[in-house]
């Protein structure tokens, strides 16, 4: 056997290394590290194999796949894209709400079985005093309409799961009438409405409308017109082109300025164009304000310059200013009679598509609560629902 003698100092022996115990300890060191892997490897073993055995293989494997899911569902399919929202609360903007309501096909042709709804649009202050009234028109027709409140946000409504209203407020803002906050409001219904896009048709309302028609009737009535209705007319006096700025022009010119009802029932398409705009919404803002009404000038102005040959010129909701004054009539209890709807139904005369008819109104206001118990009363009777 051959060794090696290492020189370490002057005048002491020399240290011997043995080479052949040198590689016996390597493969010796080595082993002491693969014992405790290869343990552990075995009890993984015997545990998976118990696993299966007891609980069965797809549910480990499904525990294993489950980590790789994404943390939020991707559109996979159409059904995603085109379903309603389920929960009207969201926490977008009004700005990103807008800007999501804008979408729209381009293809007019829709590749699944649509079934077009009306869209109804309350704007209140609180409570829904007549709704008893809306559930018995409404019963039965499900899957063609939509409902929207919008209230105060301190307002806390207490629908009962039945109810039709029941968890369909929207978030909302305080809005002030005469002011831009009444059109931004009226927006917020619009946008909201428009994320459903079944909705074809969007009415807005307020706590004191009621219907006067039953529900065939008035979904025939507006799927088959070719104009949407808001109240559209030039007032050359003080109350008309007296509230016109100079500010408005170019954009506005005055004898483009219009005057019209708050409340409206227009199609999709023009609901687009409200839901949209920022060019108009900007004049409007900055230079009609009290004694500019701009809940009265801004829609019908800008839909009458850009799509004028779509309104018919005229509203579907009826009301009284026959008494005077800065708002209409209100009804209660002692109005509520047959020949008051008399008034409302009978010898009306206007145009519908382009055509003479009787039916003018589908709509009215304003109704107090204590009209709630007649109207339940004549309802069947006389406005058919």
């Amino acid at each position: 056997m051959q060794s090696r003698a290492v020189q370490l100092e002057e005048g002491k022996e020399p240290t011997v290394i043995n080479r052949t115990n040198q590689s016996k300890a390597l493969p010796f060191k080595v082993l002491q590290l693969l014992v405790p892997v290869l343990a552990l490897c075995i009890a993984f073993s015997v545990i998976s194999i118990y696993t299966i055995r007891h609980f069965g293989i797809s549910s480990v494997v499904t525990t294993v796949t489950s980590t790789s899911q994404p943390c939020h569902d991707e559109p996979t399919s159409l059904e995603q894209w085109i379903r309603p929202p389920v929960n009207l609360i969201h926490a977008m903007t009004d700005k990103e709400l807008l800007w999501r309501a804008s979408f729209a096909p381009r293809i007019k042709k829709y590749p699944f079985q649509r079934v077009p709804k009306i869209a109804f649009m309350f704007l209140t202050k609180g409570p829904l005093p007549l709704a008893p009234l809306w559930e018995k028109f409404l019963k039965g027709h499900e899957g063609l309409y939509s409902i929207y409140v919008h209230s105060l946000p301190s307002f806390q409504a207490n629908f009962p799961p039945s109810s039709v209203f029941y968890r369909r407020q929207i978030p909302s803002q305080v809005s002030e009438w005469g002011r831009m906050s009444m059109c931004d409001a009226e927006r917020r219904l619009l946008a909201n409405a428009l994320l459903d896009i079944s909705n074809e048709w969007f009415i807005l309302l307020s706590e004191s409308c009621i219907p006067v028609y039953n529900f065939s009737a008035i979904y025939h009535y507006l799927m088959k017109s070719r104009h949407s209705f808001m109240g559209v007319f030039d007032d050359p006096g003080p109350y008309g082109r007296g509230r016109y700025n100079e500010n408005m022009a170019p954009l506005v010119d005055i004898t483009q300025w219009r005057k019209g009802s708050q409340w409206f029932e227009v199609h999709r398409k023009l609901a687009m164009n409200i839901v949209e705009d920022t060019m108009f919404y900007t004049k409007f803002e900055q230079f009609c304000r009290p004694a500019c009404y701009v809940d009265e000038h801004y829609f019908p102005t800008m839909l009458t310059i850009q799509a004028g040959n779509l309104l018919a010129n005229r509203s579907i909701t009826w009301v009284d200013w026959s008494r005077g004054g800065a708002h209409p009539a209100s009804f209660g209890r002692a109005d509520i009679t047959d020949e008051f709807f008399k008034r409302i139904l009978e010898g009306q005369n206007c145009s519908y598509n382009d055509r003479s008819s009787s039916i003018c109104f589908l709509f009215a206001r304003k109704f107090a609560p204590s009209s709630l118990e007649p109207l339940l009363q004549l309802s069947t009777k006389v406005l058919g629902y």
